[in-house]
């Protein structure tokens, strides 16, 4: 973080002058809890030492000025619906500071430059760090007195009404509460979170990036959200959260196969997180590992939003002695996350590296990370 605010120190006083404060949000991880949100579970993220920097200072008129160091572009618009700015880039901001102001800010004109190293595509929500940000640096600035999860709300209606994303809150989330050596444990219904610590001694976290994104006909995501929902309904809930196998498997001869399928997955999703949660009270590492590996193949078999590189990945992981992989994010590509021994860490990420190479004709990107804060003035 301090070289990259050395950088966009450096642009802004060249463009604007002094004075800026910096301002910082991370991306996320998110170690087990997958499709999860949409049914009212548990997710349970952490924020990363990779996100997004922000040099900003109030100004004169009525005109933001806006400069995207890693485009190496510069936007002006003014704070008023109809001014909303032309590049999809700036949409993540412009829309922050309108859904602080339809919330009753008064937020004055700025001039600001960011930056950031979130690797894009790899699932680790740059957009959600780039709004967090933002969110944080305004409501200081203008003295607004949102709290942190007003500052996550205001993120996912930036996604929603500015830039066409229907997500959950997660990604906010974690980028506005993350906490050094902390995992989260948010309940997606109530809201309710607690942090539990994460400082594995020798285990380390890296993400594997196939480089691929499978496109896939129709609605994937829809279709199985569609399917949590119908099994939810015939059980008479307003959600799958709290459903019990026995439950479940009474239903199956009235049900679909993929619709017990991927009840399946969800309901048994819900057990795996609280296992990670007492593994973790424990500093039982080996067995938050095993259960990864659990969410993995749940993932690829019963809720099938895996893909054939994400599977072989795992599957090296595991011949290597990897403690945990899983594929991580929406699914059909993307990154596999895998908590690996230190003595086995170069082993495995040179095997990963060869072996995918030999398949696929690349080798994954490799990101490792460590937990970090959240949203904060730097």
């Amino acid at each position: 973080m301090e070289q990259m605010k050395q950088r966009v120190g450096q642009k802004f006083e060249a463009l604007y002058g002094a004075g800026a404060t910096f301002y910082a949000s991370p991306g996320r991880i998110n170690l087990i809890g997958e499709h999860t949100d949409y049914n009212a579970g548990f997710v349970f993220p952490g924020a990363v030492d990779k996100g997004v920097v922000v040099a900003i200072r109030p100004s004169e008129g009525d005109v933001c000025r806006l400069f995207a160091l890693d485009l190496d572009e510069e936007c002006t618009f003014a704070l008023k619906e109809e001014e909303k700015p032309a590049p999809s880039w700036a949409h993540y901001v412009f829309g922050v500071a309108r859904e602080m102001q339809k919330r009753g800010a008064t937020i004055g004109a700025f001039d600001a430059v960011f930056s950031g190293n979130v690797p894009l595509g790899a699932g680790m929500s740059s957009s959600a760090a780039l709004e967090s940000a933002f969110a944080f640096a305004l409501n200081e600035l203008n003295a607004c007195g949102f709290d942190r999860f007003e500052l996550a709300r205001i993120g996912q209606s930036t996604e929603h009404n500015y830039c066409g994303v229907k997500c959950g809150i997660m990604d906010q989330f974690a980028s506005v509460f993350g906490k050094k050596g902390c995992l989260m444990r948010l309940d997606c219904r109530s809201m309710e979170f607690a942090y539990y610590p994460f400082d594995p001694q020798e285990y380390k976290l890296v993400l594997l990036d196939t480089r691929v994104k499978h496109q896939l006909t129709g609605s994937p995501y829809n279709d199985r959200r569609l399917s949590c929902e119908r099994v939810a309904k015939v059980l008479g809930r307003d959600f799958l959260r709290g459903a019990t196998m026995e439950e479940l498997e009474a239903l199956r001869p009235s049900i679909s196969e993929e619709d017990f399928k991927r009840a399946r997955y969800v309901i048994g999703e819900e057990q795996r997180v609280m296992a990670v949660c007492e593994a973790l009270e424990r500093g039982d590492y080996e067995r938050v590992g095993r259960t990864m590996y659990e969410t993995h193949w749940g993932l690829s078999r019963d809720y099938e939003v895996s893909c054939e590189e994400l599977d072989f990945l795992a599957g090296v992981a595991a011949e290597c002695g990897v403690a945990g992989s899983r594929m991580m994010g929406g699914g059909f590509g993307g990154c596999t996350i895998n908590l690996v021994k230190e003595s086995l860490y170069a082993d495995f990420v040179a095997t990963a590296k060869r072996r995918f190479a030999e398949r696929y004709g690349h080798e994954p990107q490799v990101y490792e990370v460590a937990i970090s804060d959240g949203s904060r003035r730097l």
